[in-house]
């Protein structure tokens, strides 16, 4: 007998397994990073301090503080590790025997035409009693149900959920360093447009000397009305700019609210940073993206998940075991549900169930996974490549507009002495009204050039810091 029911069990092992499809090999497809930048040989590591220490701006600190702690996109984020660790603990417990407590009252009637209404008639339940017609039951117990993973597939379930919930503590990190690099950037462009408006403001002052000048040139028969036009409709134009920057102003301080996560109102802040110095950044070589982007490690564990996910589904294939048992009291009267031994009920019961015949969908199950694990495979690789090309494009921003920016330094000096130049000039009849309107147009042109071109080399080393690694 032993020997015919391990016969079977084997024949339904064979039978399952039959024409399973073979999981994917994709470490043969991740393609390796470049070993550097640029073919430059920076082998230094790659030393990202905290945001804090990065950004020295007290008022700078304050307004990432408060984004950190209502920030909705950041609250969104720790729900979803919330979310993660219930499908982990989900999965933990699936591993588990499934314990539980019941009870249950019915009552049964046989049909006396059958083998129990037949027997019971003449059968005693206690002495001098027959078995009712209508037979109460009552029972009170535990059941146990329990699928034993032999074949390892709630193992990989519960493995790939734990690569679930790690990605989910990434997309913390991602989140944050995207949202205090989106922060310091509004900070920068505001600050810009703070030290533009007061370049326009002093322009207003020097134009209003110029133009107090050249009115008491035409009174005094020296000069002509068009002088004098000229001169009111640049200081027009000027009005119009300061209008200009100020609503951009409070477009910016808008979107920094947004970010804080509360309604908008007047942002504190200090001009003068814009012109502070950030710590220098070593790019070190790119094989370190790997350990410090939060971005690439979301899909480096997503890729784990899938993989586990694919084990899953295939061992799905495969035989299951399941292990079902009772154990509690069972009588046909309250009074005697507690009576031992005669009251007791257990059952023990095996089950062994194989797919044989129209397994389609698990086959498609199965061929869902692995497309899935081939398309996040293709996105880990896409957020390498994303990653290098950031770090490149960043590296390349920053030579070239550290190179803009002395030069549009030297450019603004040279504009700045003409001012005085040409309205002296002027004031000697060596030069017309006209020269002393273009070098002050040139001279604010110059300036507002200057304070966008150090708002750029700011902003590209937020963005490298971020590229980096946003200091994880």
């Amino acid at each position: 007998m032993k020997l015919k029911i391990y016969t079977l069990f084997f024949l339904m092992m064979y039978l399952a397994g039959c024409k399973i499809p073979a999981n994917i090999n994709v470490d043969k497809n991740i393609r390796s990073i470049p070993q550097s930048y640029n073919e430059t040989n920076d082998t230094s590591k790659v030393d990202l301090v905290n945001w804090k220490t990065f950004f020295t701006d007290p008022l700078l600190q304050k307004l990432i503080d408060t984004a950190l702690l209502h920030n909705n996109d950041l609250k969104i984020a720790y729900q979803n590790i919330e979310i993660a660790r219930s499908g982990l603990q989900f999965t933990k417990g699936a591993m588990l025997p499934q314990v539980s407590v019941g009870s249950s009252a019915a009552i049964r009637r046989y049909g006396l035409y059958t083998m129990d209404g037949a027997g019971n008639i003449s059968t005693e339940i206690l002495p001098d009693k027959i078995v009712p017609v209508n037979l109460p039951d009552f029972y009170l117990g535990l059941q146990s149900n329990w699928e034993v993973d032999f074949r390892g597939k709630l193992k990989n379930q519960h493995q790939s959920s734990y690569a679930r919930y790690l990605q989910s503590m990434e997309g913390i990190k991602y989140v944050k360093s995207n949202l205090i690099a989106d922060i310091v950037i509004a900070y920068f462009e505001l600050l810009s447009l703070d030290n533009e408006l007061d370049m326009i403001k002093a322009t207003k002052v020097k134009q209003t000397e110029a133009l107090e000048f050249i009115i008491a040139q035409k009174e005094a028969g020296k000069g002509n009305e068009l002088a004098v036009q000229q001169f009111t409709a640049e200081q027009i134009n000027l009005d119009i700019l300061e209008n200009e920057i100020t609503q951009q102003m409070l477009l910016q301080e808008n979107k920094i609210n947004f970010l804080l996560g509360r309604f908008p109102q007047t942002i504190a802040r200090n001009q003068k940073t814009l012109f502070d110095k950030l710590p220098d950044l070593f790019a070190g070589v790119p094989s370190q993206l790997l350990q410090n982007r939060p971005d690439i490690k979301m899909a480096e564990l997503n890729l784990l998940a899938a993989k586990f996910d694919l084990n899953a589904a295939r061992a799905a294939f495969y035989p299951s075991f399941t292990i079902n048992s009772g154990l509690g009291f069972q009588a046909f009267n309250t009074k005697y549900i507690f009576r031992t031994p005669e009251s007791i009920a257990y059952t023990l019961l095996g089950n062994v169930v194989a797919p044989i015949v129209n397994r389609s969908a698990i086959m498609s199950n199965f061929n869902f996974a692995k497309a899935n694990q081939l398309e996040v495979l293709y996105k880990y690789q896409q957020n390498i490549l994303n990653a290098y090309v950031e770090v490149l494009n960043n590296l390349n921003e920053i030579q070239y507009v550290e190179k803009i920016k002395k030069l549009t330094f030297d450019k603004n000096v040279q504009y700045q002495q003409s001012i005085q130049t040409s309205l002296d000039l002027y004031k000697s009849a060596r030069a017309s009204y006209l020269d002393v309107l273009l070098s002050q147009q040139n001279a604010l042109q110059s300036n507002i050039d200057l304070i966008n071109a150090t708002k750029r080399s700011m902003i590209l080393k937020v963005k490298l810091y971020k590229s980096l690694g946003g200091g994880w």
